[in-house]
């Protein structure tokens, strides 16, 4: 980035340092913090869809319908992360290709599962081979907004099962006495007063969302923990011209602050939700404003 940096061997350890944390590699894990955040902006709804759904059909009265919304929250939350992560990715992965190949590659004769091997035509391979470098960080990108959604709108599916059952019975009773069909109590009623009720389920899923970004390292996306690792190794390839010792301590030592940084801005954040919404509810935190302000 400076014109000093052409030469590091002669460089004092002030311009060294400066040289060292703004080129390009380092760009990248700066660019790999804006990708974390993404993930949290584009996974959250998706995932709150996902959990919205799911409680809508674990309570839903037709019966096959309510057996897929329980049966979805109780295997996914059943199931280790890492092992979901591990297994749903390929999945899914395989299962693309397949499709891919059934359609685009009908002449095919030989088998798609070769032993160990899955072998699909060059045409259904996903992303193809010789597409640039941003799709198949799209691609993988997708892949994993698409799991971490699966996998926390279980847990946000549970939260707002509870969420649905804890709004009083006596309020959807009266808006059925006011002459409003099941839907109209449905979307007046119960699901405007649920939130205050699944924002404290949801508010701790937030966090465990955050904390399980690291995640994005096992399927194969350039994370800031990949970052971090690369970076900090003393026999890394990335920096020939910058060699050091083992930096990693320091470089997980930045991501310790980042991740405690951002957990306490989103506790804030979240804090004043839940004033918003407890303001003039008879919950807790409804009772305690009323209190204050007398």
């Amino acid at each position: 980035m400076f014109e000093f940096c052409a030469a590091p061997d002669t460089l004092d350890s002030l311009r060294w340092t400066a040289c060292y944390l703004s080129n390009g590699v380092h760009m990248s894990f700066y660019g790999a913090f804006v990708k974390v955040l993404l993930l949290l902006a584009v996974t959250a709804p998706v995932a709150l869809g996902f959990g919205f759904v799911g409680a809508m059909a674990a309570r839903a009265p037709f019966a096959p319908l309510r057996w897929f919304g329980k049966s979805y929250i109780a295997l996914v939350r059943g199931v280790p992360d890492i092992a979901f992560f591990l297994f749903f990715v390929i999945a899914l992965d395989q299962a693309i290709e397949w499709l891919r190949h059934k359609a685009l590659c009908p002449d095919w004769d030989q088998p798609i599962r070769q032993g160990n091997d899955f072998v699909v035509c060059q045409a259904a391979k996903m992303p193809l081979g010789n597409a640039a470098q941003w799709v198949h960080e799209s691609y993988g990108f997708a892949l994993a907004v698409v799991t971490f959604a699966i996998v926390f709108g279980a847990f946000a599916a549970n939260v707002l099962f509870g969420a649905m059952r804890a709004v009083p019975h006596a309020q959807l009773e009266t808006a059925a006495a006011y002459g409003m069909s099941r839907r109209q109590t449905f979307w007046r009623v119960l699901v405007p007063q649920m939130w205050v009720f699944a924002l404290p389920g949801l508010s701790n899923l937030w966090m465990v969302l955050i904390k399980a970004t690291p995640l994005l390292f096992l399927l194969g996306v350039e994370d800031i923990v990949y970052w971090a690792r690369e970076l900090g190794g003393t026999k890394t390839p990335r920096f020939t011209d910058y060699p050091h010792g083992d930096w990693r301590m320091w470089y997980f030592l930045a991501l310790l602050v980042f991740y405690l940084a951002f957990t306490k801005f989103s506790e804030s954040v979240l804090d004043r939700i839940m004033a918003r919404l407890t303001k003039g509810q008879a919950t807790a935190g409804g009772e305690a404003q009323r209190k204050a302000a007398a």
